[in-house]
């Protein structure tokens, strides 16, 4: 499959990077956001992925939207909620029941049942409702409260920088939040007993390196560790030298390869 590049007006890279004491600033958000959009969706723009629907066959059932909320997951129940709070009436809010049925299943059954519940009319409803902003906004809220603000919290704790920034917003929406080896949590826990995060005088690279070690650690578990996969974004900028993620800079991931020109403007 041919490189796709990618480049947005903004920032020149000639212009100054904001400081890493700005770890915060909206421009970093965006890159992140861009970064994970590629693994996610094939696609910088992750403004194109309210609408997305699919199952992957990859145990939970259907992933669907900005960040791929599951139905045998609970995320996305979770987002359903907030929308038909935010939208009462809306055409999702007939599945609220049916995902919970999905739910209270074991794990294992989780995405036949997703199926036999939602099909046939679920996919189609998600797709439709995608163009509605009260549900691009919460997508977007729910993304923040659940994936993002997490992220940016634990990369200030840990005095990483953009780069490591971007690194645990992945691993948080690849992974999800929890306290327990295969998740988030677990897995900075890990990574912070084999290595000094910068906070406490380690060594920047080598500690974003053990995070990215922990991590492809558990995708093998998992069955789900590919050579070029999207671990391969961040190892990719790390062995660059990119801590600050200053353009220009490509990277790769699932044989496709993409490229920021200047600094984005945040959306």
């Amino acid at each position: 499959m041919p490189g796709r590049f990618w480049r947005r007006r903004g920032r020149q890279a000639s212009e100054e990077a904001p400081t890493r004491t700005d770890i915060a600033d909206p421009v970093y958000k965006e890159i992140a956001l861009q970064l994970t959009s590629t693994a996610e969706n094939s696609t910088p723009d992750w403004s194109t992925s309210f609408g997305y629907i699919e199952d992957i066959g990859d145990g939970r059932g259907y992933t669907g939207g900005l960040v791929g909320w599951c139905s045998g997951t609970g995320d996305m129940l979770e987002l359903l909620q907030a929308y038909t709070k935010a939208a009462p009436g809306n055409p999702l809010g007939r599945y609220l029941r049916l995902l919970e049925q999905i739910m209270d299943a074991a794990y294992e059954d989780r995405p036949a049942l997703s199926h036999r519940l939602l099909d046939p009319s679920f996919v189609a409803d998600w797709s439709s409702a995608a163009g509605d902003p009260a549900f691009q906004r919460t997508q977007q809220e729910e993304r923040d409260r659940v994936y993002w603000r997490p992220a940016l919290e634990e990369a200030a704790r840990d005095g990483v920088g953009p780069l490591g920034l971007a690194l645990y917003y992945d691993v948080s929406v690849n992974h999800g939040l929890g306290d327990d080896e295969e998740s988030f949590g677990g897995i900075l826990a890990a990574a912070r007993r084999a290595r000094r995060t910068p906070a406490r005088g380690g060594d920047e690279s080598k500690y974003l390196a053990a995070v990215v070690e922990t991590r492809v650690g558990i995708l093998k578990a998992w069955g789900d560790y590919q050579r070029n996969g999207r671990q391969h974004i961040h190892s990719g900028l790390l062995d660059a030298g990119n801590l600050e993620l200053i353009p220009p800079f490509r990277w790769s991931v699932y044989g496709d390869t993409f490229a920021l020109g200047s600094y984005p403007e945040p959306r």
